[in-house]
């Protein structure tokens, strides 16, 4: 199961060749993975300023085509919960993001997040409200 996501490319998002700026397909694709929580009723304000961090440790994206300014593309984030719950805490969880346009697939990019305690830097349990995202659509 996936969220899908809207999102027209905006002349900020690209380079002078008028074409999206690599890095900035990244945010893209991040302001589709705050979208999918939103909708999953989790506070972003409260989540993103808690004791907790669940920063990205592994990204990595494919160019299918160029992306052009004024161009709408449906971004489908998946997500996937990563390691065994039964031999630790799952702490850890991907998310891949399926750029189309007109049913054509234009890019693919995926993000990998690990659970952190701010203070301390250490591996934590992913939170109940993630926990409960990501387990409908892993079941």
């Amino acid at each position: 199961m996936s969220f899908l996501y809207q999102r027209t490319i905006r002349l900020q998002d690209t380079d002078a060749a008028g074409v999206v700026y690599f890095a900035n397909l990244l945010s893209i694709c991040h302001e589709a993975y705050e979208a999918s929580l939103a909708a999953a009723g989790i506070d972003l304000t409260a989540f993103f300023g808690g004791q907790l961090a669940i920063p990205i440790v592994h990204a990595e994206i494919d160019y299918f085509q160029p992306l052009f300014c004024g161009e709408t593309y449906q971004v489908a984030v998946m997500p996937t919960a990563l390691g065994n719950q039964l031999s630790r805490p799952r702490d850890k969880f991907k998310l891949q993001y399926d750029l189309h346009q007109a049913e054509q697939l234009v890019s693919r990019a995926s993000t990998v997040h690990l659970c952190i305690d701010v203070a301390s830097r250490s591996r934590q349990p992913l939170p109940p409200e993630i926990q409960q995202w990501l387990d409908p659509i892993n079941s």
